[in-house]
Parts: structure tokens; C-alpha cells; sequence
């Protein structure tokens, strides 16, 4: 379970790197990386979206995991 709470943290910090730059810059870094692939962008936009999700409802659990 460790390595999905890692994992969720890393999407969790790239998708708040990537909203943080597009409110400053209107520079969307995922999309500018996946022009031509559009389904992994989405991809990657679902995956932050679940690991937020996990974040929210396994919050007890992970910090006695953590522990």
C-alpha cells in the first residue's frame, strides 16, 4: 500500500504543478507533452483525479500506515 500512496502523491504533485501553471501562465505542460496523444493526456488527467480520490478517502489508514 506504501507504493500506492507514493504514487498517488507524485500524480498528485504534478497535477498541482500543471494547474499551478496554467493559472499563472495558461501553459498546460501534460497536454504541451502529449500533443499528438490525446488519450494519454486524459490518462494521466483520470489517474491524478483517482489518486486525489484515494488521498481523500484512505486519509486515516495512510497515516497509520506512515507511522
Amino acid at each position: 500500500m506504501k507504493k500506492i500512496d507514493l504514487l498517488s502523491i507524485i500524480l498528485l504533485i504534478i497535477g498541482g504543478l500543471n494547474w499551478g501553471l496554467v493559472g499563472l501562465f495558461n501553459l498546460n505542460v501534460i497536454d504541451m507533452i502529449f500533443v499528438q496523444a490525446y488519450a494519454v493526456a486524459r490518462i494521466i488527467y483520470v489517474l491524478v483525479g483517482l489518486s486525489a480520490l484515494w488521498r481523500i478517502f484512505e486519509w486515516k489508514a495512510i497515516c497509520k500506515r506512515w507511522r
